[in-house]
């Protein structure tokens, strides 16, 4: 299944507040991201229909293995690029923004490639 961008940045909000918390409500999300209720609700609502999250009788959102397992990804692919990128030189905001921007469009063949090189030759962080 494929998500759009904006799909993942929601996965990866969710789960970054799940680590946070165990109670992840759309308010949070919305705040979190600086959108709109409106906004939260339709993407929520588009990454339960992809059986991606569910959420219970009182509001509160929860990841499926599914979306867990995606999000974990995003996250990962987030914090290896920031990594990347501060040690190449580029402040901490800046990388993290164009992290941001380019996990979402990586191949995972080359994602894999910059992983294996961090594994291989260490990083400083």
């Amino acid at each position: 299944m494929t998500i759009r961008e904006s799909g993942e940045m929601y996965l990866e909000t969710i789960y970054i507040l799940s680590q946070k918390s165990s109670s992840v409500r759309g308010i949070d999300v919305g705040e979190y991201m600086g959108f709109s209720k409106p906004s939260v609700s339709r993407a929520l609502g588009l990454l339960k229909k992809d059986g991606l999250v569910v959420t219970d009788g009182q509001g509160f959102i929860k990841l499926t293995e599914t979306g867990e397992e995606r999000a974990q990804r995003i996250y990962e692919r987030h914090q290896l690029l920031s990594l990347l990128f501060t040690n190449l030189g580029v402040d901490a905001e800046t990388a993290a923004e164009d992290a941001c921007r380019i996990e979402h469009y990586l191949s995972d063949k080359t994602f894999d490639a910059i992983k294996r090189h961090f594994e291989q030759y260490g990083h400083r962080g």
